[in-house]
């Protein structure tokens, strides 16, 4: 197997601006096919949610470690657009920096340009935003001081198509989506990113360097305890999992590989208590109840449960609730977890809160580090929607913002972070 030193050498040259073009329909009208069935992805549901009246989060005005960070992801130059967060939630544009390297866009990608979770990460720990460059094979690293980006740093992810981060302690892993796909792990330190020598894997995939959305994997995540990194392949079907050594190297040449129990798992998420992993399956929008045990091996502790609506692919936690977004008919999805780690939708229609025709293209989720607010990102429409999430597990729409971005043609913005 080859490894991150030896594999710079021989990398396949990448694909210039412009490459992509051709490979698109023009027509916003698209159907998804996974996994053998097609789903549709035209008008938004109409179903109406009862919200919760708005309880007071404070009084307004701007805060200095309050930020909403939104990756462009650019094909001529990715950028990361940051927006001054107020106590009420509300968002104010607040600069934009280039990342130093070019966004990219997955074949045949519906809305979502990277088809990815985890694209765009704010560590609390070390103060760093972590941000892929789909198009460049690099991954970029700034210190976040308030609303500022400071200190840029870019590293080669050693593979193709990088389009998901995780961090956990001082440790990173990116996943590389294209060719074989692989992960290759960093150290986090004082001068930003290092390459941990003995850390690269591949997946085994058979994707172009520039992925098929459908065939390329879906996030990294290494899990609460820091002992496994976790891959999703949606074309495989499969959880794969390589056990970590202490020094964060992984502890076996090839992934235990875990056969999905919903089909096309793409998000994870983690309970409070670190010990449960969720995952978000596309193909029938389930989300699956899991242990990961530290050899690998994955225990179902709740099977698949299904929220109603059309193709769910992203899933973030708040506090004991989860939101998962549905990109098939631009829905969001609410679930809470109760003492007994057991999930339930949060009312029987499934929705956290009423769609919008103004809100289209769901793709992306954030939430601050408080769990108060909830940020969407709606691909189509080129916007960002502000949540509050309230005691039942609703969310009322707080603000909504455009400034800067830009609605998916070519490519489009994918991946946000809060704090």
């Amino acid at each position: 197997m080859s490894m991150y030193g030896e594999r710079s050498e021989h990398r396949p040259s990448r694909r210039r601006d412009g490459a992509r073009r051709g490979h698109r329909a023009k027509s916003r009208t698209r159907r998804i096919v996974i996994g053998g069935s097609a789903l549709a992805t035209a008008a938004a549901a109409t179903v109406a949610v009862s919200l919760a009246s708005a309880s007071q989060y404070g009084a307004s005005g701007a805060a200095a470690d309050h930020a909403v960070f939104v990756q462009g992801n650019e094909l001529n130059g990715n950028t990361i657009h940051v927006f001054a967060r107020d106590d009420q939630g509300k968002l104010k544009p607040a600069g934009t920096y280039a990342t130093g390297g070019k966004g990219g866009d997955q074949v045949d990608a519906p809305t979502d340009s990277l088809a990815s979770q985890g694209s765009l990460v704010h560590d609390d720990a070390s103060g760093m935003l972590l941000a892929v460059n789909a198009g460049s094979g690099t991954l970029t690293s700034f210190r976040v001081e308030g609303t500022k980006l400071k200190h840029r740093r870019v590293v080669d992810t050693g593979g193709e198509f990088p389009s998901s981060v995780a961090v956990r302690g001082k440790v990173a892993y990116v996943m590389n989506a294209g060719g074989k796909g692989s992960v290759q792990g960093f150290r986090i330190t004082g001068k930003g990113l290092v390459p941990m020598q003995g850390s690269f894997r591949s997946l085994g995939l058979a994707n172009k360097d520039v992925p098929r959305f459908d065939t390329s994997p879906g996030e990294v995540e290494i899990t609460p305890d820091g002992r496994n990194v976790v891959v999703t392949t949606k074309g495989n079907n499969t959880v794969e999992v390589f056990p970590l050594k202490k020094n964060g190297l992984p502890a076996v040449a090839q992934p235990v590989v875990n056969k999905s129990a919903g089909n096309v798992p793409f998000a994870i998420s983690f309970d409070s208590t670190g010990k449960r992993m969720l995952v978000a399956e596309a193909e029938k929008s389930t989300v699956t109840v899991y242990q990961v045990h530290h050899n690998g091996k994955l225990k179902v502790l709740q099977q698949p449960l299904a929220n109603g609506q059309e193709v769910l692919c992203w899933l973030e936690r708040a506090g004991d609730f989860f939101y998962g977004g549905n990109t098939g008919n631009s829905t969001v999805a609410g679930y809470r977890m109760d003492k007994h780690g057991r999930l339930a939708l949060t009312n029987e229609v499934g929705l956290a809160t009423p769609p919008s025709s103004k809100s289209q293209g769901v793709i992306d989720i954030a939430v601050t580090k408080d769990a108060k607010f909830v940020y969407v990102q709606n691909a189509t429409s080129g916007t960002v929607d502000g949540f509050r999430v309230e005691k039942n597990g609703s969310l009322t729409k707080i603000t909504t913002t455009a400034d800067g971005l830009t609605a998916f043609a070519e490519s489009g913005m994918e991946g946000i972070a809060a704090m």
